[in-house]
């Protein structure tokens, strides 16, 4: 389970910082694993309101940081965006962030694609501000839902300190670190209690990230689904991207991964091989499968859609299975 963190302060180290650090950490003790980006260290050019996105699916701003953020933001179960308030919003460095996530916008209302994990991924906004007047949230607040709306996530709330002058204030204050810490923990405790799959395969650009979107879609809610390759390749085959979209189903901006990315978490409950040409990487699991499926390379988009077609089915045969096997064992623990 993957809690995406998003500092939105040009200050490292002060009262952004210091909460967002709290809350990742609380997300760390539920069993989470984190990846978090300093917004202040990336490339990001401001949106130009040219409606390329809605045109064509992408941003024609390519030579930025911003593809690697979009694949952060598809990676995630839940977003966490962090961020002081200047004027009554948010930071400019977050505010060009989100207003580059008009793409992700674009693709799940104009192209009508839906991105696997909407069903359980959550986002939360934590703010912080110097003065302490009634509606000093309000406007970031409502930035913010509609930001997590754009990349496909359930606003779940917020966390807004005032008073927050000094860089280190937040540190004094009796109950905020504490409080994000156990928010955080709530927040991630009913993700990270899903049954972990691994899909293993040679380039992780085809077979595996199909199966893995899949079982997001259709079983995200009980398995925490992921997928690696045992030599990755440096993007997924754009035939991917094109025959899941046939099926309405956006993975556009993910990536190919190696186990290094994926083994800090709890062990396992599943691994199933795509049906590996030279060998895949022995991952311990309480269950193995090899599926058997034929390498993809250099096929034609025929070929794509057969295979896309059959992973499907096998991804949903894996799930009514496994949730016969653990009726059983219910019943076995029950009876």
């Amino acid at each position: 389970m993957i809690v995406f963190g998003i500092m939105g302060s040009p200050r490292p180290k002060g009262n952004t910082d210091r909460l967002l650090s709290a809350f990742l950490e609380g997300a760390r003790e539920a069993g989470a694993q984190v990846l978090t980006i300093s917004v202040g260290d990336k490339r990001i050019a401001p949106c130009q309101g040219c409606r390329y996105c809605e045109h064509h699916g992408h941003c024609r701003l390519a030579d930025d940081d911003m593809d690697e953020i979009y694949g952060l933001l598809r990676r995630a179960d839940m977003i966490v965006a962090a961020t002081p308030i200047f004027f009554y919003g948010p930071s400019a460095q977050i505010k060009a962030l989100i207003d580059r996530s008009q793409t992700l916008w674009a693709r799940r209302y104009v192209y009508k694609l839906v991105e696997p994990k909407t069903s359980f991924r959550k986002g939360f906004l934590l703010a912080v501000g110097a003065t302490k007047g009634g509606q000093l949230f309000d406007g970031t607040v409502l930035t913010a839902r509609y930001f997590f709306d754009a990349v496909s996530a359930r606003f779940e709330g917020y966390l807004g300190f005032r008073q927050m002058e000094g860089p280190t204030d937040i540190e004094l204050h009796p109950t905020a670190l504490a409080e994000t810490r156990e928010k955080a923990r709530l927040l991630t405790t009913g993700l990270t209690g899903r049954r972990r799959v691994l899909f293993v395969c040679r380039e992780n650009a085809c077979r595996s990230q199909m199966a893995e979107a899949f079982l997001q879609l259709h079983g995200g809610q009980h398995f925490d689904a992921e997928s690696i390759g045992d030599q990755p390749a440096a993007a997924i085959n754009p035939l991917v991207v094109e025959v899941m979209a046939e099926k309405h189903i956006d993975v556009a901006y993910r990536r190919p991964k190696g186990a290094q990315e994926i083994l800090e978490d709890p062990p396992f409950a599943a691994v199933i091989q795509m049906g590996c040409e030279m060998r895949c990487p022995a991952i311990p699991a309480a269950a193995v499968y090899d599926w058997g499926l034929p390498d993809p390379a250099g096929q034609p988009i025929e070929f794509m859609r057969e295979l896309r077609d059959s992973i499907e089915e096998r991804v949903n045969a894996f799930i009514e299975e496994q949730e016969g096997v653990r009726s059983e064992d219910h019943v076995k623990t029950t009876g």
